[in-house]
């Protein structure tokens, strides 16, 4: 499943492309009806965690969920959409196709704000609170493994960046009570590390080898060399260094 420093880098591009435009929407597929959509203005494509919401001149947002096999492709607006495009949304010289979502639905108020209200701060977003990101981590009755995986907690990180960036900070995913300034040290790498994923597009643990991960997949722990401890956390397969993120607390 996409996480958030990608979905933030699919907002980014959209907003650039189509942001402030009247756009052409369709639903090849037939599965979503975009008439309402279609020619109107699209004033803004927004990120929360791993959603998307796409904002339009009166009319209801769409709300969008990759899940595990939705993607968009990006094409020449005269080019045909494929069978399978849940939603088009053209402007300018750029179209997106969005294939394969686990949600594609208009959201009025009420939704949205359900919505907003299920998540936690987004780390890649201007207005996410560090404050109330370290009470909900410190707040959470289980594993810190298992806290940043829960999008009540923080919004956006999946299992890649759980393994990567309890590794940068030296956390154990199964220690419980990290305490407030662990707990802010995570957030603050949270913060700068999914951001160096969004402007590459993939995961970035190491700037100066971006391509190479700490621990996430791996055998040996690649600082170290020590091998990696797997076990099954909160539905996911856990990883870490048993010398560099020592014990559960």
């Amino acid at each position: 499943m996409p996480e958030g420093h990608l979905i933030h880098r699919h907002a980014d591009e959209q907003q650039a492309a189509l942001g402030g435009r009247v756009v052409r929407a369709a639903g090849p597929q037939g599965r979503f009806d975009a008439r309402p959509y279609d020619g109107r203005v699209l004033t803004g494509v927004e990120a929360l965690g791993k959603h998307l919401l796409y904002h339009f001149e009166d009319a209801p947002a769409i709300h969008v969920h990759l899940g595990m096999r939705g993607i968009f492709l990006r094409y020449d607006p005269e080019a045909r959409p494929r069978p399978g495009t849940r939603l088009r949304l053209a402007a300018g010289g750029a179209a997106f196709d969005l294939i394969a979502p686990i949600q594609c639905e208009p959201y009025g108020p009420e939704e949205e704000a359900a919505l907003r209200a299920s998540l936690g701060p987004d780390p890649l977003r201007a207005d996410a609170s560090r404050d109330e990101a370290v009470r909900r981590l410190t707040a959470f009755h289980g594993p810190v493994g298992a806290a940043v995986l829960d999008q009540k907690v923080w919004a956006g990180i999946g299992n890649a960046w759980r393994a990567e960036l309890l590794f940068l900070v030296g956390l154990h995913p199964g220690l419980r009570d990290p305490g407030t300034e662990r707990a802010g040290r995570l957030w603050d790498a949270a913060a700068a590390y999914l951001a160096l994923g969004r402007d590459a597009g993939q995961v970035v643990s190491d700037p100066d080898h971006p391509d190479e991960r700490w621990v996430y997949k791996r055998e040996h722990c690649r600082r170290c060399g020590t091998p990696i401890l797997t076990w099954q956390l909160a539905s996911r397969t856990a990883y870490a260094c048993p010398v560099d993120q020592p014990g559960e607390g």
